[in-house]
């Protein structure tokens, strides 16, 4: 394993930098392993945790690091995704120069749409230049992980970096699914490779690879630079982990990994991609354990967001057989639970359960209908979903398959479409 960066330095210093930083967030991606789930909206729009949505953690690091100039780069299906950021990331001063920006597609320098991570950041090279920003931090706006994003950023200047990588270790058959980094004893990066099939394990650990979170720093000039030459190279896929970083590391460039740690236990810290609909599942049924990795209780940082005004959740009914209760379980805002029980699941805003339903290890999005004697098992019923009186999901696999999507791990996804075809 690399070494852990020694502490950063700390206080004005670091306020500095950050202050100095620009933070691009990447929030054009489909999601198209999470099938349904991101029918009619954008990976970092997909809620999570009860309250939030995915692009919530990415943007709260930033303002809580201290980075209050943020630029965020839509593509597919992202209506939903600007209105959330309008609605509740509106309160940054102007005046101050501080803002939180979303910034649509639209063939800023040429006539095709965003190509690549590298591409859609070359396409707005002139907007991130007009901030004059001494330093630019690439961000993925699909995970769900807290970091402090300052001491990176200063371990970025005390090593004279060209590029600063954010890297997270991950079990070696999961490296199809990332960009995967060779580093020196000290974090120099010597190779850069995106989803191979034979990684480079980490020494002496061959289940072990270092992959990338998607998390880079760049001096501005040379970001600058380097998305010119490769917009100009036909051969690219105009892609950071395909095509900049493998260039810089061939070019001799100083490119160096930055552990995502604990720093006193060298523990690697909590960081999920949420982008199958099995991980997503997995990440948001972890919420409700006694307690979990991820602490969205922590006040020292908190997970900021945009939600309607709702009253408290609500449980009724006190009878034998028709008591509404809750176990093991989160429930949001506006829901009531009627006579009904809910065990180890997360109900999100405004939700409904009416008598004698039974929901279990299920994952309940917002405005949701439970109509009486449904029983609900390992689910996840998305958005607006009307679950009509008698309904049986997540008990015989095979009629799931037929009506809804089941995934390799017995995990049913439903959604409104679906529903809507049953009674056609």
């Amino acid at each position: 394993m690399p070494r852990q960066p020694a502490r950063a330095s700390s206080g004005r210093y670091v306020s500095r930098l950050t202050g100095g930083t620009l933070a691009i967030i990447m929030a054009g991606g489909r999601g198209e392993r999470l099938k349904d789930l991101t029918a009619h909206r954008c990976k970092p729009a997909t809620p999570f945790g009860g309250k939030f949505r995915i692009i919530d953690f990415v943007l709260s690091n930033c303002v809580n690091s201290g980075i209050r100039q943020i630029s965020i780069l839509t593509q597919y299906k992202a209506q939903s995704l600007i209105q959330h950021v309008q609605r509740g990331w509106s309160y940054l001063r102007g005046e101050f120069g501080e803002f939180v920006e979303t910034i649509p597609a639209q063939q800023q320098i040429g006539p095709t749409w965003y190509r690549g991570t590298a591409d859609a950041v070359h396409q707005n090279i002139e907007l991130i230049l007009s901030h004059r920003p001494k330093h630019v931090l690439v961000l993925a706006g699909d995970h769900i992980y807290k970091m402090d994003y300052g001491p990176m950023i200063a371990y970025h200047v005390e090593k004279g970096a060209d590029i600063t990588v954010g890297v997270v270790e991950v079990p070696a058959p999961d490296s199809v699914h990332f960009g995967v980094l060779t580093a020196t004893e000290w974090n120099r990066v010597t190779k850069f490779s995106e989803k191979p099939k034979t990684p480079d394990p980490l020494p002496g650990r061959p289940d072990a690879i270092l992959a990338s979170m998607g998390i880079y720093v760049f001096n501005t000039r040379l970001l600058e630079k380097m998305l010119g030459e490769d917009a100009a190279d036909e051969a690219s896929a105009h892609d950071f982990g395909k095509d900049i970083l493998p260039k810089a590391i061939s070019g001799n460039l100083q490119v160096f990994a930055y552990p995502f740690q604990d720093v006193k236990t060298r523990a690697q810290s909590y960081w999920r991609d949420v982008g199958t609909i099995d991980a997503y599942y997995d990440a948001s049924i972890e919420l409700v354990h006694v307690k979990p990795e991820l602490n969205i209780y922590d006040q020292d940082w908190p997970i900021w967001t945009y939600q309607v005004q709702q009253p408290p959740a609500k449980f009724i009914l006190d009878e034998e057989g028709r008591r509404g209760t809750a176990i093991n379980s989160m429930v949001s805002g506006g829901c009531i639970i009627s006579g009904a029980i809910v065990r180890e699941s997360l109900l999100f805003s405004d939700v409904r359960v009416d008598e004698g339903s039974s929901i279990q290890s299920s994952v309940i999005l917002p405005h949701v209908e439970i109509g009486r004697g449904c029983v609900i098992r390992g689910a996840i019923l998305d958005e607006g979903c009307e679950i009509p009186d008698g309904m049986t999901i997540g008990i015989d696999r095979a009629a799931d398959t037929e009506r809804f999507h089941v995934t390799e791990k017995g995990v049913v996804l439903v959604t409104a479409d679906m529903l809507r075809r049953l009674t056609a």
